[in-house]
């Protein structure tokens, strides 16, 4: 393309090269061949991809600062939830300890110590999912690609914080499971 200097604003002129061959051995090709014509004339070579990464490096220091911060928010989350499984297990450790004394299943203390808390985790989710639409529309103009409604990484962010969920709550009630009855009546 070719713009007269005097139509320009800025001396700034710019040599486009499309080749197969390595950027490198291009690059030393380009600058011996200018350094020829002009010893003292300013030069700067730059590849397509250390172009790309300056003009893209805010938006991946925003993606990196949203998933450092995304992974603190998941751990402070799963720090909660532990901790209100662990509590109310604690809370009703007798009461599972005499339904283990009374013949109960595992199963069925398994799902007594874990109904409360996989509530809350499930309903946490839900106004985590809405709470992400809201926030979606924000994201999308700092994340490079990403749209206000992206099905699969809502699900999948929802399906992982279940799944952590129900882990951190998994150990607290096999703690509940591995209580000896008749220790816990003798207590009392």
């Amino acid at each position: 393309m070719f713009v007269p200097f005097l139509q320009r604003s800025s001396s700034l002129t710019c040599l486009v090269v499309r080749s197969n061959r390595d950027p490198q051995q291009l690059a030393e090709a380009i600058r011996s061949k200018l350094r020829n014509l002009d010893a003292g004339m300013p030069l700067t070579i730059q590849t397509w991809t250390q172009g790309l990464d300056i003009a893209l490096f805010t938006p991946q220091v925003a993606t990196v600062a949203l998933g450092v911060l995304g992974g603190m928010g998941a751990m402070l989350a799963i720090t909660g939830v532990f901790g209100m499984a662990a509590y109310s297990v604690s809370k009703r450790l007798r009461e599972l300890g005499i339904r283990i004394a009374l013949g109960a299943q595992r199963k069925e203390v398994l799902l007594a110590a874990l109904g409360r808390p996989l509530k809350l985790l499930v309903l946490g989710s839900t106004a985590g999912l809405v709470l992400g639409l809201l926030a979606a529309r924000v994201l999308a103009f700092i994340v490079y690609e990403a749209t206000p409604r992206d099905p699969p990484v809502l699900g999948g962010v929802v399906l992982a914080m279940l799944l952590l969920g129900m882990v951190a709550t998994w150990i607290p009630a096999q703690r509940a499971l591995s209580v000896n009855p008749v220790i816990l009546l003798r207590e009392e």
